[in-house]
């Protein structure tokens, strides 16, 4: 019998609306290889490239069908009419196409939900930016990737040469869907077989078919019980960062350096996360001043920060099996200064760390075939089912390789995620670390945000702010030389 989707998969899928579209997604930019005579990388590559990889991701090539009655969940079965050319898609900006151009086109990709009749995936590759550079634009719902049966699809392309690994050929062949006496059949097996999951299963597929049981209204009631509705209410009201979620999005980025971070943790302790949690907190706290929003001392921002932890506390990773918990982290935007900020979030994190569970930066990128997407997806995957009325952000940070990799041949240059939004939310913030750079990712509601732009900028302006309390104590004598600050650099720049 075909798999069935799980109560968490069930989740995402009633949770999704017009609104609230439920896919994580990437946008990786890449310059073009030495052509060698075969034309560079273009559409046919790409698609040559997916075909070849897409058989170590199997659930990419499935749909989803429900059992009729819905007396179950649904199942995931192969798709007998898969159109490879329906899911990677061509699209070009307008030669030289500039960065904002290409964030432009990524927002409006974002805002629409995938095609539920279809495997639950689509990629884009960008032609036309600038400088002969191109970019693939992936975005998977969030009931596809589980990290551990599935994959991001974005974890099987890339390459850490540039010559591409061969593959064993793909024979594959959609298996018959199953008939409706099948899918019946199959339920009473697994009634059989563990009762109380298919009562768990029963009560999500209800939960999908009323509307009545999404993420939000199971939070809500949640944190009523806890803290009484009216405060969850004030606190919602009280912040820039809640809004009526419309369905469209805005979307821009950020480019740093890592050595930044580094010199920051050096002079200041904490860890690299601490310091890019620093950064994001002393933003906000620029960009509600440029708003005209009260900072007082008090002020703060809730952030859900999803952490990876050891399945065994005895045992390093050695998979991405490894568990995805969320971490609230208060964000001190109230302090005025930058060291007092990361050592008051050094503090909160601290606690975590001092577990034993939590899973360092330098054991996830050793992990075999790792690749930032995918703890993405699970990051957000944990953030939608435990967000909270009085949480203001989700704020997703994944380490990636410090080397090049690259998509047949092609160098990646920069690799920005695309975290999704949670209902009444209009900002989410997702972070990469890869080849000495640090991306940041900000989706935004296109209405609650239209000064994106701006917090942008203030995510630059906070890491100077943080680099520059470094400088007067290192070495006084040169006093008078001033080492360059930190740029924010757009890819294709």
């Amino acid at each position: 019998m075909p798999d069935r989707l799980t109560s968490l998969d069930l989740t995402f899928l009633a949770a999704e609306s017009a609104e609230t579209p439920m896919h994580v997604g990437t946008v990786d930019v890449f310059e073009a290889p030495d052509d060698d005579g075969d034309g560079g990388f273009d559409y046919e590559n790409l698609v040559a490239l997916i075909r070849d990889r897409i058989a170590f991701v199997p659930r990419y090539r499935q749909r989803v069908q429900q059992v009729p009655g819905r007396f179950a969940g649904p199942v995931w079965v192969d798709d007998e009419d898969f159109d490879i050319t329906f899911h990677v898609r061509r699209s070009a900006l307008p030669r030289p196409g500039t960065h904002e151009q290409l964030l432009e086109l990524v927002s409006r990709i974002m805002s629409r939900r995938l095609d539920r009749e279809r495997p639950l995936w689509e990629m884009y590759l960008v032609e036309g930016l600038e400088g002969g550079r191109f970019a693939v634009v992936s975005k998977s719902h969030q009931a596809l990737v589980d990290g551990a049966g599935t994959v991001d699809i974005g974890q099987v392309v890339l390459d850490s040469t540039a010559h591409p690994r061969e593959t064993p050929p793909d024979s594959w062949q959609p298996q018959k869907p199953p008939s409706a006496i099948e899918l019946l059949a199959g339920v009473v097996a697994d009634v059989v077989r563990s009762p109380s999951a298919v009562l768990e299963m029963a009560r999500a597929e209800m939960a999908s078919l009323t509307g009545s049981t999404s993420v939000r209204e199971v939070v809500d009631g949640a944190v009523g019980a806890l803290v009484g509705p009216g405060a969850a209410r004030r606190r919602a009201l009280d912040s820039p960062l809640h809004a009526k979620t419309s369905g469209q999005r805005r979307y821009t980025t950020v480019q740093t350096d890592l050595e930044d971070y580094r010199t920051v943790r050096a002079m200041h302790g904490g860890t690299v996360n601490d310091v890019v949690l620093a950064v994001v907190a002393g933003a906000f706290r620029a960009w509600m001043m440029t708003r005209g929003e009260g900072v007082g001392p008090t002020r703060s921002v809730r952030a859900v920060v999803p952490v990876s932890i050891r399945d065994d506390e005895d045992d390093e990773p050695t998979s991405l099996g490894s568990r995805v918990i969320a971490s609230t982290v208060t964000l001190p935007v109230g302090e005025n200064s930058p060291v007092m900020r990361l050592h008051q979030i050094s503090y909160q994190t601290k606690v975590h760390k001092d577990t034993g569970r939590a899973v360092s930066a330098r054991s996830l990128v050793g992990i075999a075939g790792f690749a930032p997407t995918t703890l993405h997806a699970l990051a957000a995957r944990v953030a939608t089912t435990t967000v909270r009325p009085i949480d203001d952000v989700v704020i997703t940070n994944v380490p990636g390789p410090q080397f090049p990799l690259y998509a047949q041949g092609a160098p990646m240059l920069a690799s920005y995620p695309v975290v999704p939004l949670m209902p009444g939310q209009g900002l989410s913030v997702g972070v990469t670390s890869y080849d000495g750079k640090v991306f940041y990712g900000l989706n935004a509601d296109r209405t609650a945000m239209p000064d994106l732009a701006v917090f942008a900028q203030c995510v630059t302006d906070a890491l100077d702010e943080l680099v520059d309390t470094t400088r007067g104590s290192r070495n006084r004598a040169s006093r008078g030389r001033k080492k360059p600050r930190s740029t924010t650099k757009k890819a294709g720049s």
